[in-house]
């Protein structure tokens, strides 16, 4: 077996040509068979199995630098570089990221998992590189998906300016740039790349250009006259009027052909952009016939592609999905954004029932936003559906263009708190603590399926931004007894007690009810509230909670520093409350991939180790004497709250 003969880095150097074609076989059972175990992301690694083979072999890792964009593709390149046995516990906790990591291997050049980014931290090794009068390649490869975000111009703009080596490699498997012209472009890919060509020009434009007061014109004439015939034959103009050598289009699973661009695009004394076509999902038919299913996929039949998990009952993304397109029947002026991520946010179904209020703007988060701003000053009522993660990636935006013009523009940050396997670039955990810090900026959370539907209505309908924050999976069915209308910024009391009160945020719920369950059965008196606003804060929920209680807890899936319980702490300690506050939420540091859960219980966020807590925090039972009540409050014990009190 060739793939048998891959025990390190560079090992794929040492194939017989005719060995490729079975490792590229072998590969791709590989990684059907494990992701069908472990799930992962399949069409995309599927699509660049030749594509990864032909650049090991025209470089050297890891002295040469080899960066993936986003990065869930680099499954192929894991391999190469023998970390075969990793596949078993592929985004499992304490196991190998599905994503590129540095502290992983040396050949793993830069951490990634956002979009758009592989051609900037090029240019930055690049420039380090040269700095230091060093000699390796670097390599970016980017998706044509990723091509649809501004931070890729950004990085071309400069990448023109060159001087040295740098290669871009465009993973383009949608064929959105135009196909390959056959001979003529293979001609004039060998002509521009030849050694005698490039430095033939760079010596007749100098020459032209030392010619007083008229060089400068003659050689834009030139150039202009010749981009003009170029146009009409030679795909990816583009790239080449931006001053950055365009190579193909090259069949991305032509090994050989692979190689040979490569080699070619090593000669060049400046940026170079090298068009690969490559099919999503090749060599697996489910994968081919629908690659967004298998972009991310938990664990599946080889045989039929079926899921091997039957679907749960509604996620919060399914609600979402229900209610957006339900206020849309009802009003015109609502609109829906998402940033090339319509399945997973749930906006496919509005963009089938209202087509022209639907707009996919790609990978360009900060579009959305100052979209999104656009549209509502222009009298509409605009939502973006946006992973938590992403949404951090238009920071200025939310400030900047929606909430400093107080616009009424929805936020629905789906995926908030701990998603689980796709590791630290994924989790949503800085969402309440960026957001919060945006004066104007309302911030809902709900706690379960019914108040997630009131909640992304009473947002459509608020007069400035508001942002509603959901997890991932499935939504929480139980307090369904528990339904008051939602009133701005007021909380709302479950059940009311003495002694300790849990404050919670939204999709904490039921571990807040396990807690105060625990709680109760040692015998403590505990009052359970749900924030519902995380911005404004309920002050005078607060109050009330003072005045009854001993210790508040809060309780968030977000990072603590800047978070929920954060800002109840700093009105605690301002308005100088006689209540102690424990704040139980994220640590400061970076939570890796694994099953939720289990980031829970090692993050502390779970039943024990929260009673623990709060047992460490309250050491024996506060006791409130009747004459420390004050008059005219009723003492309530153990009762639910009414759901309209």
């Amino acid at each position: 077996m060739a793939l048998e003969k891959i025990q390190k880095e560079n090992d794929i150097q040492k194939l017989r040509p005719e060995e490729l074609g079975e490792l590229s076989q072998e590969i791709r059972e590989f990684l059907i068979e494990k992701i069908s175990m472990t799930g992962g992301h399949l069409a995309s690694n599927l699509g660049v199995v030749e594509l990864t083979m032909a650049l090991h072999l025209a470089f050297h890792l890891p002295e040469d630098k080899l960066i993936w964009d986003v990065g869930h593709q680099s499954y192929t390149h894991k391999l190469l570089t023998g970390r075969r046995s990793g596949f078993d516990d592929l985004r499992k906790y304490g196991g190998m990221s599905g994503f590129p990591k540095r502290k992983e291997s040396p050949c793993d050049a830069f951490d990634t998992g956002h979009s758009s980014t592989s051609l900037s931290a090029g240019l930055g090794y690049v420039a380090s590189r040269d700095l230091l009068g060093e000699r390796h390649f670097v390599v970016s490869v980017i998706g044509d998906g990723s091509m649809t975000g501004g931070m890729a111009y950004e990085a071309l703009n400069n990448a023109a300016r060159l001087k040295s080596n740098f290669i871009i490699v465009l993973n383009d498997n949608h064929m959105s740039i135009s196909e390959n012209v056959g001979g003529m472009s293979n001609y004039l890919n060998g002509l521009r790349t030849a050694k005698f060509y490039n430095g033939l020009k760079k010596g007749i434009e100098d020459t032209l250009k030392s010619i007083p007061g008229q060089g400068e014109k003659i050689v834009y004439q030139i150039r202009k006259t010749k981009s003009g015939i170029k146009q009409l034959i030679v795909p990816g103009m583009l790239f080449e009027n931006m001053g950055v050598t365009y190579l193909g289009p090259v069949d991305g699973h032509d090994v050989q052909k692979l190689y040979k661009t490569f080699r070619e695009a090593k000669r060049l004394n400046h940026a170079v952009i090298v068009h690969v076509l490559t099919k999503k999902g090749k060599g697996y038919a489910p994968a081919e016939r629908n690659p967004a299913k298998f972009h991310g996929t938990g664990p599946f039949d080889v045989e039929t592609g079926e899921p091997k998990e039957k679907k749960a009952a509604d996620s919060y993304t399914d609600i979402f999905s229900k209610v957006i397109c339900d206020i849309g029947a009802r009003d015109a002026r609502v609109t829906a954004i998402t940033a090339a991520m319509a399945d997973g946010t749930g906006l496919c179904r509005f963009a089938r029932q209202f087509p022209r209020r639907f707009f996919d703007v790609g990978i360009a988060e900060e579009h959305a936003l100052t979209f999104a701003a656009g549209l509502a000053a222009g009298g509409m009522k605009p939502v973006v559906a946006l992973y938590s993660s992403f949404l951090q990636r238009a920071y200025d935006q939310a400030i900047h263009d929606i909430c400093l013009q107080n616009l009424p523009v929805t936020l629905a940050v789906d995926r908030a708190g701990l998603v689980g396997s796709d590791g630290e670039t994924h989790q949503g955990l800085f969402d309440l603590s960026f957001l919060s810090s945006i004066p104007n900026m309302t911030i809902l959370s709900p706690k379960n399926r019914w108040e997630m539907a009131d909640m992304i209505r009473f947002a459509v309908d608020f007069q400035g931004p508001a942002a509603v924050r959901y997890p991932r999976g499935t939504a929480y069915e139980g307090l369904r007894e528990f339904r008051a209308p939602i009133v701005y910024g007021k909380g709302e009391w479950l059940y009311e007690e003495e002694e300790i009160a849990l404050l919670f945020v939204g999709h904490m719920a039921p571990l807040a009810e396990e807690v105060r369950g625990a709680l109760k059965e040692r015998g403590y008196r505990c009052s359970l509230v749900n924030a519902r606003f995380v911005k404004p804060l309920d002050t005078e929920m607060i109050d009330r909670i003072a005045e009854r209680h001993g210790l508040l807890v809060t309780i968030e899936e977000n990072v603590l520093c800047g978070g929920f319980g954060s800002g109840v702490q700093s009105y605690v300690s301002q308005s100088g409350l006689g209540i102690k506050v424990c704040c139980i939420g994220i640590p400061d540091e970076y939570v890796e991939h694994g099953n939720v859960e289990v980031l829970r219980r090692e993050a502390g966020l779970e039943k024990d180790a929260i009673v623990s807590r709060i047992l460490r925090c309250n050491p024996k039972k506060y006791s409130i004497r009747e004459a420390e009540i004050p008059a005219g409050t009723a003492k309530v014990r153990g009762r639910k709250h009414h759901p309209q009190e």
